[in-house]
């Protein structure tokens, strides 16, 4: 809740630019020191800091010759992820404000052999609770599409789960039932 200001007191004094610079500075650096942003976050916070479009430039630029934001880390970061597929990678890129030729390259540099087997994993850990549903391979479908995993890695996990899961439920008839003896 926001305190109002007492009439009698005045107004702050007006800041000089160099103050406005390093407030505006400061901020930028809190902003990132709590996640990597893209340009284009970066950018929208501190236009909301200030109306100088010129000063905005100049932190952007501060930050970035400092090596505190870079587009490629970020976009890097988020291709490295393992739980989701090279469309959700794509997407969050977009998102974020990332440009189109690095969000091409990120893409472009993801395994999809590594991504199968992040579908599989992802999938073998969900394949209980998916099991249960009265169409598992529909929901495990979703699941991983959701995720964002193409087709192709989507069946080829669902095919390998759903076999190793069945695999599992049935004994070979020979051991289906101890002998009577035994």
């Amino acid at each position: 809740m926001r305190r109002s200001r007492d009439p009698n007191q005045l107004p702050p004094p007006p800041r000089s630019p160099q103050e406005e610079r390093d407030a505006l500075l400061a901020y930028a650096f809190r902003a990132l020191g709590g996640r990597a942003l893209t340009e284009a976050e970066l950018r929208g916070k501190l236009e909301k800091r200030s109306t100088d479009p010129a000063l905005v430039q100049e932190v952007l630029t501060r930050v970035q010759e400092l090596g505190y934001q870079d587009d490629a880390h970020v976009a890097r970061a988020e291709g490295s992820r393992s739980t989701v597929g090279r469309y959700r990678v794509r997407q969050t890129l977009k998102r974020r404000g990332v440009s189109e030729e690095l969000i091409q390259q990120t893409v472009e540099a993801r395994d999809p052999e590594r991504e199968a087997e992040s579908a599989v994993t992802l999938l073998e850990r969900r394949w209980p609770a998916l099991a249960r549903k009265r169409d598992p391979r529909a929901s495990a479908y979703a699941f991983l599409a959701r995720r964002g995993f193409g087709g192709d890695a989507i069946w080829a996990a669902i095919r390998e789960v759903s076999a190793a899961a069945d695999a599992v439920t049935e004994l070979p008839d020979d051991e289906a039932w101890p002998d009577e003896d035994g």
